[in-house]
């Protein structure tokens, strides 16, 4: 049976790795998951928080079959466990148990201490690929491009459908109790759209916001922070749920917002992503490109209109030309955020020239665009 270590970085990109290796046995290093833990306090970017949270809970539904050291069975085949670094380990010349890093390398050197030929670690971090090779470890990327679009993700979103369906009534309750808490209120201060701050302190951040957002336009149709606020609630709703209906809410108040402010760019790219999320890759397109129009060097429309021509039309040659645009804009750019992306669109294009391939399609990517090469 293969073997697969994960690191922190992979299943932060797309939780659903966990379920990404079917027969393999999966490793997760003891050090990945004291990592994603700490996101619970740090000031993370919230969708970073937000993954890692599906991470912990996805975790803790596998260890109701039994212990995650031990090892579990996992419903598409093949095992899932989590190993700590032994006390006593012999490390190789050069790995220290001081970083993170190379706490997670000697896990996966212990794990093929009689022979690597059937291991793998799977990053997506430069310097631990190149430092694994040096001791013998194989690597392999894996850049998904957005967990709630990621086919495996749905298929494990299919399969624990009662978390799924306990997630619904408990925002049915949350719209139920908003309304009552909005009656009860006004039968007792006629005219006042306050809330119970026991009720408040019920929700959650994003259902605060959304709350918040709602009361302003009730009192001013016209407030346009209060309509971003909303539309802003609604997608972040939307990334935790995967429910259309939250996006094309959002869709409503973005659209309200832009028919005052039409040249809010990043508005229009948020809409558009959740015109992509409802279905409507058509109109996504659109979107994404008006931005461009206006804004040919927008990072986050490039990419996003590179997504919507791949994965909603399968249009290889325009989704590269859009990921070799991102590369282009985000090399040697300094910032940490837009490195980022820029190494997502190198190993979107790295897929896309594996899928065409497969596909009998030809698609001309300059090698340098790919991981490892320098454009």
């Amino acid at each position: 049976m293969r073997t697969v270590v994960l690191d922190t970085n992979v299943l932060l990109a797309d939780p659903g790795a966990l379920l990404a290796y079917p027969d393999a046995d999966i490793i997760i290093p003891e050090t990945v998951l004291g990592e994603i833990d700490k996101l619970k306090t740090s000031r993370v970017d919230p969708d970073l928080r937000f993954r890692g949270r599906e991470v912990s809970r996805m975790l803790f539904d596998f260890s109701a079959g039994g212990s995650l050291v031990g090892g579990i069975e996992l419903p598409e085949g093949g095992t899932l466990r989590v190993m700590p670094l032994e006390s006593d380990a012999s490390l190789p010349e050069g790995l220290s148990t001081r970083n993170a890093d190379d706490r997670i390398l000697a896990v996966a050197y212990q794990a093929c201490s009689s022979g690597c030929e059937d291991l793998t670690l799977v990053t997506n971090d430069l310097n631990m690929l190149l430092k694994a090779q040096t001791y013998g470890i194989k690597v392999e990327r894996r850049s998904e491009i957005d967990a709630s679009i990621s086919k495996r993700t749905v298929r494990w979103l299919q399969r624990y459908k009662t978390p799924i369906t306990i997630l619904a009534i408990a925002l049915a309750v949350f719209a139920g109790v908003l309304a009552l808490s909005f009656y009860t209120s006004r039968l007792a201060n006629p005219g006042s759209t306050s809330v119970p701050a026991e009720f408040r302190d019920l929700l959650s951040q994003d259902q605060r916001n959304l709350l918040d957002g709602l009361m302003a336009l009730e009192r001013n149709a016209s407030d346009l922070d209060a309509m971003k606020q909303v539309a802003n609630a609604y997608y972040a709703l939307r990334d935790q749920t995967g429910s259309v209906l939250f996006a094309q809410k959002g869709i409503d108040y973005y659209s309200r917002y832009l028919q005052i402010r039409p040249e809010d760019t990043e508005v229009r790219t948020d809409m558009a992503a959740l015109y992509f999320y409802s279905g409507n890759t058509d109109r996504a397109i659109q979107e994404a490109t008006a931005v461009l129009e206006v804004r040919s060097d927008h990072i986050q429309a490039n990419y996003n209109l590179g997504i919507f021509y791949w994965r909603g039309r399968g249009d290889y040659a325009n989704a590269a030309k859009q990921f070799i645009t991102v590369v282009d804009l985000t090399t040697d750019s300094g910032d940490p955020h837009n490195e980022i992306i820029g190494n997502d669109a190198r190993g979107s294009l790295e897929q896309i020239l594996r899928e065409a391939t497969e596909a009998g399609v030809d698609v001309d990517i300059d090698p340098s665009y790919l991981p490892g090469g320098t454009s």
